[in-house]
């Protein structure tokens, strides 16, 4: 898993903005990790490292989680699905209401790009309360594929969003834990 180097490289370059987007919550901006190339090579190795011979697709959330989640699907050699915010996919697809750690929402996903015992990734960039990625675990799961691992850039633990995704029976890694 992850280097003491690759923690620490990261732990340098990923920003805290305080009470964004709303007070109390200390957002982590990943975006100057996209300045530095080698960095997000670093990155994608060590998250496709995590997943190789165990899935056959990876799933990315939007809209952070596409940022990781092609490249990783990449580096694996196996397909990318998309995970939307409600309104964005043509039909058909089949969408999951969940509850977010200041608000609520709904994902979707179009029908037919997972096929029967798939074992799937579903990657985004944070794990928080853990809500959008349940949802996205339900929706794999309808369309009789398998949420075999969660991966995440990072993890708010004090949120509990693991805790929240152990029913799937899942592996879950995070490179960094705050």
């Amino acid at each position: 898993m992850a280097s003491a180097e690759l923690i620490q490289k990261l732990e340098q370059t990923i920003e805290t903005i305080p009470d964004f987007p709303i007070p109390g919550i200390q957002f982590k901006d990943i975006c100057p990790i996209f300045l530095q190339p080698k960095l997000y090579e670093e990155v994608i190795a060590d998250l496709a490292e995590f997943s190789r011979g165990k899935v056959d697709v990876v799933c990315g959330i939007e809209s952070r989680g596409y940022l990781f989640g092609i490249a990783i699907a990449i580096a694996l050699d196996v397909p990318f699905v998309l995970i939307r915010k409600a309104g964005k996919l043509p039909p058909p697809f089949i969408g999951e209401k969940y509850d977010l750690e200041y608000g609520s929402a709904e994902i979707e996903m179009k029908t037919g790009h997972l096929k029967e015992g798939q074992r799937v990734l579903i990657h985004d960039d944070l794990l928080a309360t853990g809500g959008t990625t349940e949802a996205a675990a339900k929706l794999v799961s309808k369309q009789g594929a398998i949420p075999m691992q969660f991966s995440f850039l990072i993890d708010l633990k004090d949120l509990n969003g693991e805790e929240r995704l152990a029913k799937f029976g899942a592996e879950v890694y995070s490179i960094l834990k705050y």
